[in-house]
């Protein structure tokens, strides 16, 4: 059995996007993991309910956060929209037993504790139920980039009923958040496979809608 002390010399970098998931990891483990592993592990934890999954990030995962992160950044710049990033900051609610490493985060409006919008890139499926890590989290906004499209949901209900399926999430096809901000062209840009290119056009969209 692969001890968590050991982990992080037993994942294989030689495949481009490993993930691994244990079962029956008690809170005060996933603790010493984040700490033995530190600050610059090129590793991606999430926890819940004593369910540990690992991830090796591929550069396709690593290229798709970054461009995403430095297009919102353009629309921060360009709009006068007041945000605090926070990262991949590690999130934790102890008393929620849930924990978890977004790819971008951002703080809209005033800088808080927990980010108002979690961004995940999803090219492989995990095991963890991801709305219900960021319910329990307490963010409010998460967006997935998957399958060369963004899916957006907003937290409706703390204790999920109406949309019990989505973790008390519900489904948008436009930012709460960021209401002014055109999906249509924010998608377009991140799927240019030139990041300049896609900067320079997400920037002209912006300009000429004002």
């Amino acid at each position: 059995m692969v001890l968590l002390r050991d982990l992080s010399s037993q994942l294989a970098l030689d495949d481009p996007e490993e993930r691994r998931v244990l079962s029956y990891v008690s809170w005060s483990q996933y603790e010493t993991l984040l700490a033995d592993l530190g600050e610059a592990s090129p590793y991606r934890l999430q926890f819940l309910d004593g369910v540990l999954e690992i991830l090796a990030p591929s550069r396709r995962h690593e290229s798709g956060k970054t461009r995403i992160g430095d297009l919102l950044l353009i629309y921060f710049l360009e709009t006068d929209t007041e945000y605090f990033p926070m990262g991949s900051t590690t999130l934790r609610q102890p008393e929620r037993q849930a924990g978890g490493e977004p790819d971008e985060s951002y703080c809209i409006g005033t800088d808080k504790d927990i980010p108002d919008l979690a961004i995940e890139v999803i090219v492989t499926s995990g095991s963890i139920n991801r709305l219900e890590l960021y319910r329990r989290l307490g963010v409010r906004e998460v967006w997935f980039w998957q399958n060369d499209r963004l899916l957006l949901y907003h937290r409706r209900e703390e204790t999920p009923t109406q949309f019990a399926l989505t973790a008390g999430y519900e489904p948008i096809a436009q930012s709460e958040l960021l209401p002014d901000l055109d999906m249509g062209l924010l998608t377009d840009c991140i799927q240019n496979p030139n990041p300049l290119a896609a900067a320079k056009a997400f920037r002209r969209g912006i300009q000429a809608s004002r």
